[in-house]
């Protein structure tokens, strides 16, 4: 670049960092990414694939503002993978701090805290398994190869194997999603790999409820010392349910103090929810901002490939043996969650023990009938209606009514939409429930909101702002439980 070029590349990189903030503009755009201007075009070169498909989704916008701002309404941005990211690495950035042996030991055995090295995450069907002669054999620790890949997790599974690879480059990470997705096998297994690549680095995981007892025991004995030198020194700190913090104020300020004790010295911190940021409010906006300052992934309920994988997983690992169309009939017929899957099989080896004679289709229709059908049962406009109005807080009928306002006009098309998805009822029968709209009516909300869908939009409605992909995974899942 010319010396003219790199005045422009300086202006824009301050221009960004004052739209996005600069602790976010330190942690994406340091020394994995790079700015480059030539002949009024701004490259953003990122050191892997996933990492320009991550600035492309969600920092295209504040880069192309700056842009504008910088070298004109017309300014191309174009996103490129830069082959060597050791190339990237500037001369002036600090490189990470080496991790001392003496500090950072590996936890001991009666730390409750310490990294379990038995198979236990929500893929797996249950304990150790018996080697046939009273013994227990000894199960793998998780990790990425025991981890059933599919369209569903493939985001949070690239970022997990991108922050065991470089741990305290991208740091705070939080996975979320439903109960049963694979959300703690992903720490552990983070832990895991972490682990295996620097054994001097030591990874913790533990969940929401082990760190806020461990701390509270802490406070009334007088060993906050001990246990603040324990967590805020160690390399990895991943912590599952952080949904279980909300409303725990003590502890949500000794989480803070953690989290920026590690982030200062560049560790890494990874973290497990039920549900995504914008529905975490009653963590406090201090604890949202660091983690808006890193990376959130969802995973969404496993689709068909993924559960007929996790069939084939499980049922190796009980030493089970299932025909393709066995396999093919449960993952069909039970698509809630991976601990619904574990369950047939379960139920499936059981009976095929007692009986003493391999698993047939018909025995397989016939065992899992009673769990088929309690998981397949009918959703009616009420269920969706009661969802809708429950998560944007309406009143009861809100969606029935005349209102034209986008607080209820909006979730008054969500619903048709899932209506349309969950029930049989016609386009009539839709439009005449919520409030004696035409069949029109319905056909144009569902285009509207596929469109959004598509455009990955933000619904900004009082109290309630989140992606529309947000908005419908809760949803869905108030309609399963309701």
């Amino acid at each position: 670049m010319t010396k003219d070029d790199m005045d422009i590349v300086s202006a824009l990189r301050t221009a960004l960092a004052g739209r996005v903030g600069q602790d976010r503009f330190e942690l994406w755009f340091g020394g994995r990414t790079q700015l480059e201007v030539v002949d009024g075009v701004l490259t953003v070169a990122a050191s892997s694939e996933f990492l320009r498909d991550w600035l492309r989704a969600n920092f295209r916008q504040p880069i192309e503002a700056a842009c504008q701002e910088i070298l004109g309404p017309a300014a191309p941005v174009s996103f490129v993978v830069t082959a060597s990211p050791a190339e990237l690495q500037p001369a002036s950035l600090p490189q990470r701090e080496p991790t001392p042996k003496a500090e950072f030991a590996t936890p001991t055995a009666d730390t409750p805290a310490t990294l379990s090295l038995v198979q236990h995450s929500e893929y797996t069907p249950g304990p150790q398994a018996s080697n046939g002669n009273g013994r227990h054999r000894r199960e793998t620790p998780i990790d990425f190869r025991s981890f059933v890949g599919g369209q569903t997790n493939k985001l949070a599974r690239a970022a997990a194997e991108m922050v065991a690879g470089q741990p305290g480059e991208f740091s705070p990470l939080l996975i979320y999603g439903p109960t049963s997705v694979g959300k703690t096998h992903l720490l552990q297994a983070i832990c895991t790999e972490t682990r295996r690549a620097n054994r001097d680095l030591s990874a913790v995981y533990l969940s929401a409820e082990q760190f806020t007892s461990e701390f509270l025991q802490a406070l009334r004995g007088g060993g906050l010392p001990s246990f603040r030198a324990k967590y805020r020194g160690l390399g990895l700190l991943a912590v599952d349910d952080l949904h279980f913090f909300c409303g725990k104020r003590a502890t949500l300020v000794e989480l803070l103090y953690t989290i920026d004790a590690l982030i200062r010295r560049r560790r890494q911190i990874v973290f497990a929810a039920d549900r995504a940021p914008n529905d975490l409010r009653a963590l406090g906006g201090e604890l949202l901002s660091r983690l808006e300052a890193g990376m959130a992934c969802r995973i969404e309920p496993a689709d068909y490939p993924t559960r007929l994988g996790i069939l084939s997983r499980m049922a190796q690992k009980m030493g089970m043996t299932l025909a393709p169309e066995i396999s093919e009939f449960v993952a069909a017929r039970l698509t809630n969650h991976a601990r619904e899957l574990s369950g047939a099989l379960c139920r499936l080896h059981a009976l095929s023990r007692v009986d003493g004679r391999s698993v047939t289709l018909t025995m397989a229709q016939e065992a899992l009938a009673e769990m088929i059908r309690d998981g397949s049962r009918v959703i009616r406009l009420a269920d969706i209606e009661k969802a809708v109005c429950d998560t944007f807080g309406l009143e009861p009928k809100s969606l029935q009514s005349d209102r034209k306002a986008k607080a209820v006009s909006h979730p008054r098309m969500l619903a048709m939409w899932l209506a349309r998805k969950y029930t049989r009822a016609a386009l009539s029968e839709i439009g005449h429930y919520f409030g004696h709209r035409s069949h029109s009516t319905v056909v144009s909300a569902q285009k509207r909101v596929d469109r959004w869908i598509a455009d990955d939009a933000v619904l900004n409605l009082p109290e309630h702002s989140r992606t529309v992909s947000d908005a419908i995974q809760q949803l869905e899942q108030r309609i399963r439980v309701s």
